[in-house]
């Protein structure tokens, strides 16, 4: 079991495996003994297997996680590569035994049901950064293993991110095993804390990776200098105080530092496909895995597998520990079958095919007027032509266009593949390519369908062509369906056709980029996802066809949606840098400020960013009130919550939580947007994810800009960082209240209805009821606001309190009479609980659906029964876990109807814009955000109102507010 002191008991657990770091760890314990490795008696090598396996298996039975997730690196570039194609270089070249190895590991994991995490473009370290991000939001706990030293920077106590570090946690030593690090241990280890290991490497380098930091300066120097400084900008910003050699050498080496500190920050904001819910840990197959496990001839590890089906939660049955005990005598019967990657929900009855296909070069001119002769016969929309593009970036204006794929039949032969860009082999000219085909791919005559075109579609647009005439997307097609499962091409093709597809990484090595591999091998490898593209669209038609309403979804707004967001990311936005760097200087200042203040308040200095020197500082210097914390291993805890708690005990408390604040926003967003803005469009351009989030919201990513802050006055000055086109304006407009209009709508509340009706404020009317009198005051229509808000995503009596400053109990009295006075509401969220339980989803008002599995045994027996049969109250402990489905299942109809309602807007208001220079730029939430010359603004201002309001017809109005300004700030 978890050491009860290092984990919150009332929180999931996630354990986060950096895959990579683990395998070669694991590959070289045993490679370099004198037996040259782990082998079975057939020759197989497990070298891999076996260490990655124990040390997994020993922290599973150790932690006993709720959630795991193990990242992969991949072998294609990442954005770091691009930065710096220097970046690893030298590193030794994997052994050829390591492939086989690492690829039987990958198939077992997925045998245990363990989902395997990689994004394209991004490194396993960022995968586990962006989990970790979404899992401190959720509330998880969360335990990272690896031996990499770069993960240390998201190590914090505060958020119980802790490190499971192997320094020599397998292999033919006895060891201890993986060891738990916190804050202190990063400390003790390294000599910086975690939050200065990017500036610690910025100074010092890190030779693995081959990140140079400052030429000259090494590990005890940055140490040094961060010990005294705190960062690097603190390092520069005093470096007058500094002499001799070191200044020299930071002053020479400052650009260095910069980039080195670019290179060495993990990311939090990748675009995964899989959130941190898609990791719990469910029940596998004991057969499939102890066939493997047979096969690799691993017998210690057959002798758990019914302990880890009692982890993974599944039951140790009789039948499972009868398979293990006899294929421990070697009597089991029948053949061993190697599991073939699949979705574990749904995995194929028989093994999976591979297409055999005979796809086309089109390497010379008469073959291609012959092919576009050829498409230019598919005019029907019901026989759809397959497109696809390969390129040598992810990013579209930095990306060379290698080849162009179609499929346009059945057949083996109805399918082309261009080469345009290869290095080698004969290929067309790209121009002429394109002038072809531009009638095909620019004409709505001429119906299409792609896997993500949104990527094919910014491809083409960097290519001077305007793709037109996409009617259907595989990738949303299967969101629309279910948006809790994954949408790659492989995936889908596994999960509706049974076929196994090539994978990027299967033609692509390490280092490589597509136009080096030969022209026929691309050739197979286009033709297989434009072959698939082709053979989904039936089968998930098919699927879409049996709701109506999931049809009209998918066909009026995701693939319209679809060509909306590929503009608005093309367009990007402008940033002012200079006002950024003006903007953190003075934030350096105040946080000085602060900390100066913070020392007078306590009487000592003390670190505002040690959680074990806050701690001592609260609970034993201060005599603060130990109740309003909990234990940990480094003493009080002394995160958030806690100094909610605490506030109005001691005036340093308001010092400490002012003071993260302002270093959370200088870090994340002041000074990390200027580095963000394209030389040769001077703009950030965001990537919107539209098949990504369980309720159909967008989300965005590098940069993530949907979590620009606006709460507090600093955080808002961020926004006036954005601006438009010179002598334009920036407008923002508003939907005001969506969510709680939506849920007067669907409740049917009359008194809510009659407010929104009659225009009255209802988070005054909501006070008035709660209060129980007329004149309500500021603060009393404050508490009002909170709960109107915090009702629909389950705010319980604790969380009220300490968001409006009542006590618990007064909090429990206002939400009683919440519930009585809003009687339909508070029935509303409990149908949608209902439905979640019997139906296993709920939808939005536009048919959207969101799914939802529960573990506890009750409410599991209770699924396929009337919604209007369940009894919620006789539900007891259905635990934490199910307990946050049941809050989000009322929750997701609201979320998501809001999300359709703007996404609605988006599209008319695209089209109507197709008239003027205006340009929408941003979706953030329930506001959008355009540019526009100064002459635009008054013709347009009513008609984005009148757009966004009737963007759907509800029992109340919807109500818009759009204002223009010189930067976002002003036209909020």
């Amino acid at each position: 079991m978890p050491d009860s002191s290092s984990v919150r008991t009332d929180e999931p657990l996630l354990i986060l495996v950096d895959g990579h770091s683990l395998a070669f760890r694991s590959y070289y314990a045993h490679a370099k003994g004198r037996d040259g490795g782990l082998r079975t008696s057939t020759g197989i090598p497990t070298s891999v297997c076996y260490g990655f396996l124990k040390s997994l298996i020993d922290m599973l039975e150790k932690e006993e996680p709720s959630h795991v997730a193990i990242a992969f690196d991949l072998p294609k570039p990442t954005f770091r590569h691009e930065k710096d194609p220097g970046y690893k270089a030298g590193r030794q070249e994997t052994p050829e035994d390591f492939f086989p190895d690492i690829a039987n590991l990958q198939d077992v994991l997925r045998a245990m049901n363990l989902p395997v995490v990689t994004c394209e473009g991004f490194e396993a370290d960022d995968v586990i950064g962006t989990l970790t991000a979404q899992a401190g939001e959720s509330g998880y706990g969360v335990k990272i293993l690896s031996g990499d030293r770069d993960l240390y920077q998201l190590v914090d106590d505060e958020k119980q991110v802790k490190m499971l570090y192997l320094s020599n946690a397998f292999g033919p030593r006895k060891s201890a095993g993986a060891i738990e690090m916190g804050v202190e241990e990063v400390k003790e280890k390294l000599g910086v804390l975690p939050n200065q290991v990017v500036d610690y490497k910025a100074l010092c380098g890190d030779s693995s990776d081959n990140i140079p930091g400052v030429k000259g300066i090494g590990a005890k120097t940055a140490v040094k200098l961060l010990t005294e400084y705190t960062t690097l900008d603190g390092v520069y910003s005093s470096i007058e105080q500094l002499k001799g050699a070191v200044k020299k050498k930071l002053e020479e080496g400052k650009e260095s530092a910069e980039h080195s500190q670019f290179m060495a920050q993990i990311r939090l904001d990748a675009p995964l496909e899989r959130s941190v819910e898609d990791c719990k840990l469910e029940p596998f197959d004991p057969a499939q895995v102890t066939d493997w496990f047979k096969k690799l001839e691993f017998r210690q590890f057959l002798q758990k597998v019914p302990r880890l089906q009692q982890v993974f939660g599944g039951s140790a049955s009789e039948a499972t520990t009868g398979v293990a005990q006899e294929l421990l005598k070697g009597t089991a019967k029948g053949k061993v079958s190697k599991t073939s990657a699949s979705d574990a929900d749904a995995p194929p009855a028989v093994p999976p095919k591979t297409a055999q296909i005979e796809p086309q070069i089109i390497d010379t001119l008469p073959k291609l007027a012959e092919l576009v002769k050829r498409l230019k016969t598919f005019t029907d929309p019901d026989t759809l032509v397959a497109w696809d593009t390969e390129t040598t970036s992810l990013e579209p204006r930095d990306a060379t266009l290698v080849g162009i794929g179609c499929c346009w039949g059945p057949e083996a032969a109805d399918i082309a593949y261009i080469p345009i860009g290869h290095r080698s082999g004969t290929v067309l000219e790209c121009a002429v390519v394109l002038d072809a085909l531009r009638p095909i791919l620019e004409s709505d005559d001429y119906p299409k369908v792609l896997q993500n075109a949104k990527y094919d579609r910014l491809i083409l647009r960097a290519q001077g062509v305007q793709l037109a005439g996409v009617v259907f997307d595989t990738m949303l097609a299967s969101y629309v369906i279910d948006p809790e499962v994954t949408h790659n091409l492989g995936d889908l093709a596994l999960r509706h056709l049974n076929l196994q597809v090539q994978s990027y990484t299967d033609v692509v090595e390490k280092g490589q980029t597509i136009d080096e591999i030969a022209i026929a091998t691309v050739a197979q490898y286009c033709g297989e996802d434009v072959y698939t593209t082709f053979h989904l669209v039936p089968k998930l038609r098919e699927l879409l066809d049996k709701d109506s309403e999931l049809q009209l979804l998918f066909a009026l707004v995701e693939v319209p949606m679809e060509a909306v967001l590929a503009d608005m990311e093309y367009q990007g936005i402008r940033i002012d840098a200079d006002y950024l760097k003006g903007f953190s200087k003075t934030l350096k200042t105040d946080l000085d400020a602060i900390e100066k203040r913070a020392y007078e308040e306590a009487g000592t200095t003390f670190n505002l960013a040690s959680p074990k020197q806050l701690s001592a500082l609260l609970f034993e210097t201060l005599g603060l009130d130990t109740r309003k914390s909990r234990k940990t291993k480094t003493g009080y805890s002394t995160n958030a919550s806690v100094l909610e708690k605490l506030q109005g005990d001691h005036p340093v408390i308001d010092s400490i939580m002012e003071h993260r604040t302002l270093a959370k926003l200088k870090s994340t967003y002041v000074d990390a947007l200027p580095a963000l803005i394209r030389p040769d469009t001077q703009r950030v351009h965001t990537d919107f994810n539209q098949a990504l989030t369980s309720t159909g919201r967008l989300s965005s990513s590098n940069p993530n800009l949907q979590n620009i802050p606006i709460r507090t006055e600093f955080s808002r000055q961020i926004r006036k960082a954005f601006i438009p086109e010179p002598g334009w304006v920036l407008v923002a407009a508003d939907y005001s209240q969506i969510e709680l209009r939506i849920v007067a709508h669907l409740s049917e509340e009359p008194v809510l209805i009659d407010a929104y009706t009659n225009g009255d404020d209802v988070h005054t009317l909501t006070s008035r009821l709660l209060f129980e009198k007329d004149d309500i005051s500021p603060d009393e229509r404050r508490i009002g606001k909170t709960i109107n808000f915090g009702v629909i995503y389950g705010m319980g009596a604790s969380r009220f309190a300490r968001s409006t400053g009542v006590s618990r109990k007064e909090a429990q009295v206002f939400i009683d009479r919440f519930n009585a006075r809003y009687p339909k509401v508070f029935g509303y969220l409990q149908r949608m609980q209902r439905e979640a339980i019997a139906n296993g989803y709920v939808t939005t008002l536009q048919g959207r659906r969101r799914y939802f599995k529960f573990t506890n045994s009750t409410l599991k027996s209770l699924h396929g029964t009337n919604p209007d049969d369940i009894d919620l109250s006789s539900i007891k402990s259905p635990g934490q876990y199910d307990a946050g489905q049941m809050r989000a299942a009322a929750n997701a109809p609201i979320q998501g109807s809001s999300a359709d309602i703007i996404k609605i807007a988006m599209i008319q208001l695209h089209e109507q814009l197709q008239d003027y220079q205006a340009r929408l730029l941003l979706q953030v939430h329930d506001e959008l955000i355009f540019e526009m010359p100064s002459d635009e603004w008054e013709e347009l201002q009513p008609k984005i109102q009148s757009t966004m309001e009737s963007a759907v017809s509800l029992r109340v109005p919807l109500v818009v507010e759009a204002h223009s300004g010189a930067n976002w700030m002003e036209a909020k």
